[in-house]
C-alpha cells in the first residue's frame, strides 16, 4: 500500500492502539486508545457525543489546554470546574452547562470537591 507524503507522517504523529489498555480508578473503566503527537502550532478538536467541541492547541511554550473559557467555550456550551479530589489533587474540568447535575453527582462519588466555577 502506499501512502501520501503528509498521510505517512500523519499515521507516525498518530498512534493508535489495536486493542486498548484498560485500567480502574475507583469504580470507573478507563480504556487508553493511544496518542497524538502535536508539533508546535497544532491543534486537535474533541467532540462530545452532543456535538460539543474541545479544542487542545501545542505551543512552544507548552499548550493551550482550552479554548477562551469567556468566549468560544461558552458558546460551545462547556463551564470550567476547578476540582480537588480525596488526596488534594487539583484538575480542570469542562463540563457541558447541561450536564452538571451529572457532573456534580460523579464528584459526590468520586469525593471530589468542587472548589470553583470559572465563568
Amino acid at each position: 500500500m502506499v501512502y501520501s507524503k503528509s498521510l505517512r507522517r500523519l499515521i507516525m504523529k498518530i498512534k493508535i492502539s489495536k486493542k486498548p489498555r484498560i485500567f480502574t480508578i475507583k469504580d470507573i473503566q478507563i480504556k487508553d486508545y493511544g496518542k497524538i503527537k502535536l508539533d508546535t502550532n497544532e491543534m486537535i478538536s474533541f467532540i462530545t457525543e452532543s456535538g460539543k467541541e474541545y479544542d487542545f492547541v501545542a505551543k512552544d511554550w507548552g499548550f493551550y489546554m482550552t479554548p477562551s473559557i469567556n468566549g468560544r467555550l461558552k458558546r460551545e456550551g462547556f463551564k470550567i470546574a476547578i476540582v480537588k479530589n480525596e488526596t488534594g489533587k487539583i484538575y480542570i474540568m469542562a463540563v457541558e452547562k447541561e450536564k452538571k447535575v451529572q457532573f456534580k453527582k460523579y464528584c459526590s462519588n468520586q469525593k471530589q470537591k468542587i472548589l470553583n466555577w470559572i465563568k
